[in-house]
């Protein structure tokens, strides 16, 4: 896998300026607003700003947090875990690894398997159904 490498200036011209904030700039989206929160298709999530395969729907579940919620990553994705100081919090930030985007974070309070919770903005994902749910 090649790192997608843009300037600062391509990425504002092709995202939203509201995708822009959060995928660029490590924002987030209010909770309980996002396309995906209590979406419930079947299919793959995809990162926004690049494309790349993140999670499937079998491993989405409804945390209450506000964001919609993952117990796992596909292994194809390798997300990128980053230390988050900010907001005087200490958590682990999870990035696309193809193109070094913000997703959100991660948590253990998830269910199992995993134990985890991948915490992420909907505005980060985009969905593709599963062909034959077209």
């Amino acid at each position: 896998m090649s790192k997608i490498q843009k300037s600062e200036e391509t990425w504002r011209k092709e995202l939203s300026e509201e995708a822009y904030y959060v995928l660029r700039q490590r924002g987030t989206e209010r909770p309980f607003t996002g396309q995906y929160y209590l979406h419930e298709a079947i299919g793959t999530y995809h990162c926004r700003a690049c494309s790349q395969a993140l999670f499937d729907s079998s491993h989405k579940y409804h945390s209450g947090c506000g964001w919609p919620s993952f117990w796992s990553e596909l292994d194809s994705a390798q997300i990128l875990k980053k230390p988050d100081y900010t907001h005087g919090m200490s958590r682990i930030e999870l990035c696309c690894s193809q193109c070094d985007s913000h997703l959100g974070h991660i948590f253990t309070d998830g269910p199992a398997p995993s134990g985890l919770r991948y915490c992420i903005n909907s505005i980060c994902l985009e969905f593709q159904p599963k062909e034959n749910e077209i």
